[in-house]
């Protein structure tokens, strides 16, 4: 399994931003994988391809997990595209759910391509609840991803994958990180 985050930014800032990919086997972090994304960019799904199949953990991959289905802003991952090109699930986990229509309006009104990613956004399916947390999935039912967070999920509500990647992220980027994931 691999959870990926993205790295903190500046409101203002422009350009690339680091993700971070961490790698689980198991209970046992097996190893850290990062690339850029553009802020606000196309490029994430893609990105993420590169970043996971290019990895020595691809081959023992049962899953992917992204904190969100946007990285570095409005860089919006096709999770059906991204499960399709691995072969692997792909389930996109929130605390809570999103405020669709204020997503809507800022990506129609204030993104480039702002209307490519909303059909991405709309593509995906809506946020649904599983246990305390929010999802999106590709590959895999809502059952198979009750189990996947409950078998990867040690403290809080976040899976530990998606938890140490935020940490990470946060880390390498600010020279300390943030709780809350």
């Amino acid at each position: 399994m691999i959870g990926i985050d993205d790295a903190p930014f500046l409101r203002e800032y422009r350009g690339d931003v680091r993700i971070v990919g961490i790698a689980f086997a198991g209970a046992r972090l097996d190893g850290v994988l990062s690339s850029r994304v553009r802020r606000d960019g196309a490029n994430a799904t893609r990105a993420v391809i590169e970043m996971v199949r290019g990895s020595q953990f691809f081959a023992h991959l049962h899953a992917v997990l992204l904190q969100g289905i946007a990285l570095a802003g409005f860089n919006v991952v096709d999770i059906h595209g991204l499960a399709a090109a691995l072969e692997k699930p792909v389930l996109v986990v929130a605390r809570r759910a999103p405020d669709l229509r204020a997503i809507e309006s800022a990506l129609r009104t204030r993104v480039p391509g702002g209307a490519a990613k909303w059909r991405l956004i709309e593509r995906a399916g809506p946020m649904e609840p599983c246990g305390p947390v929010f999802v999106q999935r590709a590959g895999l039912s809502l059952d198979e991803a009750r189990a996947l967070l409950a078998a990867h999920t040690a403290y809080g509500h976040i899976p530990e994958p998606l938890r140490v990647a935020h940490l990470v992220a946060g880390g390498v980027t600010t020279g300390k990180s943030r709780g809350r994931a």
